[in-house]
């Protein structure tokens, strides 16, 4: 049956909980969670849980966080004892050494949230917002020794909506994705699925984000730049400087007209930013250093903008111009990695 398959789960982020709980839900055996160790977070730094961790405990899972996985004769030991017909990967932030892959019959098989092999790499749901892609989805393939350069097993493909960003387009993403991990599973067990190679001449990459991925560069047309905004929500966001201050912009919208790159223009309690010709953003919402979000208008009035200044330029600080607390970010809170 099926519902024998005995399993090794390993992930981290909310991006994998749907899964976890779909394969406990669908009859699966998960003799084994595994995730990464208790991190410090927060204003007070106190060690925090995983969301896959939380969710294992919740569902009553062993669960293990082995702080290096390659040369760990005790964890290899471990899974060894399990005999798991299959290594389940969501989102687990590891490389899976190859005693790893060759372990389980079924293999490792890993949940992307992208159609292979289109943005391999730790932030695909990322890229494709930030990059302008209108479709995306979500692919199950065997794990070899490669960066998502595996067999696919199964895609499923679904819209970017004009509005989406990376925090609404994860849950859907990894909602489709825990179906396609069973439907994956039971077509392996049945011997209906036929895994085939990608298309590697076809890759593109979807790097992991840096905080300056998120710096806005005005020689970018609008769309473009709308595009990145909306990518990289909740993290690193979108930042530019003000009168040498950090500047985040958190909503804005495409206009079609002709204002100097990074310049300001200021048309009633409208806030209008030029970017590459012929295009502008209205900038909607922003965040001023220190400060809390405001819409333009209370930015206009508290901060009255002069015609001519720009956005942009050296940030009034050290290390190539970004500020302390841009640079502490150097890694995505726990609660962005969709």
């Amino acid at each position: 049956m099926i519902q024998s398959l005995n399993l090794v789960f390993c992930g981290t982020p909310r991006f994998a909980v749907p899964t976890l709980e779909a394969l406990v839900g669908a009859g699966f055996r998960v003799s084994l969670v595994v995730t990464q160790p208790d991190r410090p977070r927060g204003r007070g730094m106190e060690l925090a849980l995983s969301p896959v961790k939380e969710a294992a405990l919740k569902l009553s899972l062993p669960v293990i966080q082995p702080e290096k996985i390659k040369n760990n004769e005790e964890f290899r030991t471990q899974l060894a004892a399990i005999h798991p017909d299959g290594i389940i990967v969501v989102g687990y932030g590891r490389i899976i050494p190859q005693w790893m892959i060759d372990l389980p019959r079924l293999g490792n098989i890993n949940l992307h949230a992208s159609l292979l092999p289109k943005y391999r790499g730790a932030a695909p749901i990322q890229w494709a917002i930030a990059l302008g892609e209108s479709v995306t989805g979500v692919t199950t393939m065997r794990i070899d020794a490669g960066l998502d350069t595996g067999d696919i097993l199964l895609q499923k493909e679904i819209p970017i909506a004009p509005q989406d960003t990376a925090e609404t387009l994860g849950p859907r993403l990894a909602t489709i994705g825990a179906d396609l991990m069973v439907e994956t599973l039971h077509g392996l067990q049945a011997g209906t699925i036929s895994p085939h190679p990608q298309n590697h001449s076809l890759a593109t990459l979807a790097p992991i984000l840096k905080k300056e991925d998120g710096r806005i560069d005005f020689s970018l047309s609008a769309q473009e730049i709308c595009n990145r905004l909306r990518g990289f929500q909740p993290w690193p966001g979108a930042f530019t400087s003000f009168r040498g201050k950090i500047l985040n912009v958190w909503q804005a919208k495409v206009l079609d007209r002709r204002v100097a790159a990074s310049e300001l223009l200021v048309e009633s309690n409208r806030l209008i930013v030029g970017c590459a010709p012929p295009t502008a953003l209205e900038l909607l919402e922003v965040q001023p250093e220190g400060k809390k979000r405001i819409s333009a208008n209370a930015f206009i009035q508290g901060y009255r903008p002069q015609k001519g200044e720009k956005l942009g330029g050296m940030f009034d600080r050290r290390n190539a111009g970004i500020p302390p607390a841009v640079r502490r970010a150097s890694r995505p809170p726990d609660d962005a990695n969709w």
